[in-house]
């Protein structure tokens, strides 16, 4: 197998965090790590697998000689992808610099794995509320054809960095101890309260955020004909798992039975459906694995050809880091790196 040199960028943030571990983890053969990022974090040490590096301020040169890159997001994307690519370096990037243009693959692996033949040596990693809904479609539209999804998502504070989760841990005390709390991060409270706005105003009062789920979903699967309907995108006091609230219609009939069979055939994927005995996603049992969890799966009450379901997953994981590094995977698998 071929032994890489691979650079992280953004390491000491929460995704960089996230793509060491699964690096590691999944044991993804390199000679050479470099940890980069940001001036102001540049110098810091970090524990690999008992070797401590340096974290390097990330430049240009610091893509030469480099096989593979995984960005955690941020800046960097803009000022460095397009060029580290050129340079020959494959750079699999978290955040949305690219997701959107036509020359760069937007992958998740479960579902369009052959995206990448023909990679430019630049790959987007989707939004994590995308990834999260298409992992739940995606057995069900080979099967029935999903004609529409009516989604909300409930989003965690892992979503917006480190400095959310911080906040939403430093807000909790504060509301515990009486003492007044001042939102930095978000405009509003965030413990023990829920915001019904994720990113910036677009076209007709929907967020940025919400129309991911639009963009994203149609590029990935294929298909620009499935009715995708964002409600609301919501952030919610939760570390780390993001959930969603979906409606399904379907072109071909199938029963919440059938459903459930097709799901649990997906090693990626675990069901928890058992609502008589509170069996169901819930983002304290979804943290820090690599499923898609999926529950509630039940017939429209108007629909004939509807379904209703709850998924979870843990977005620092599958929803940003472990998809980053399962691109990798596949890209060593079909030997598609330079």
């Amino acid at each position: 197998m071929k032994q890489l040199r691979l650079a992280i960028v953004g390491a000491t943030g929460a995704v960089g965090h996230e793509l060491i571990k699964i690096v590691q983890e999944r044991k993804i053969p390199y000679t050479e790590l470099r940890l980069l990022a940001s001036k102001r974090s540049a110098g810091t040490k970090i524990d690999v697998g008992g070797k401590e590096y340096t974290v390097e301020e990330a430049t240009l040169d610091s893509f030469r000689d480099c096989d593979a890159a995984l960005f955690a997001g941020g800046p960097a994307s803009k000022a460095f992808g397009r060029d580290a690519a050129e340079m020959g370096c494959v750079v699999i990037d978290n955040s949305s610099t690219f997701r959107y243009e036509p020359d760069v693959p937007l992958v998740v692996p479960e579902v369009n794995p052959e995206a990448l033949t023909g990679h430019h040596n630049l790959i987007a990693n989707p939004n994590c509320s995308t990834i999260l809904l298409v992992t739940a479609l995606w057995p069900i539209h080979k099967h029935a054809g999903v004609k529409r999804a009516i989604v909300s998502t409930y989003q965690a504070c892992s979503g917006a960095g480190k400095e959310a989760m911080d906040e939403l841990c430093s807000q909790s005390m504060e509301v515990l101890e009486g003492k007044p709390v001042h939102p930095e991060h978000f405009k509003y409270q965030i413990a023990f309260n829920v915001i019904p706005q994720i990113d910036v105003w677009v076209d007709d009062d929907y967020t940025k955020e919400e129309m991911k789920l639009v963009w994203e979903t149609h590029k990935i699967m294929g298909d620009d004909s499935i009715g995708i309907t964002p409600v609301c995108a919501v952030r919610v006091p939760v570390m780390r798992s993001h959930c969603e609230a979906v409606y399904l219609e379907t072109e071909k009939h199938i029963s919440p039975e059938e459903c459930r069979e097709l799901l649990s055939k997906e090693d990626y994927i675990v069901l928890q459906d058992d609502p008589e005995n509170f069996v169901y996603p819930m983002p304290i049992t979804s943290t820090d694995t690599d499923k898609t969890y999926v529950g509630r799966i039940r017939r429209d009450t108007v629909e004939p050809n509807g379904l209703n379901m709850w998924i979870s997953f843990d977005q620092l994981r599958k929803g940003a880091a472990t998809n980053a590094v399962q691109i990798l995977e596949e890209l060593i698998k079909r030997d598609l790196l330079p």
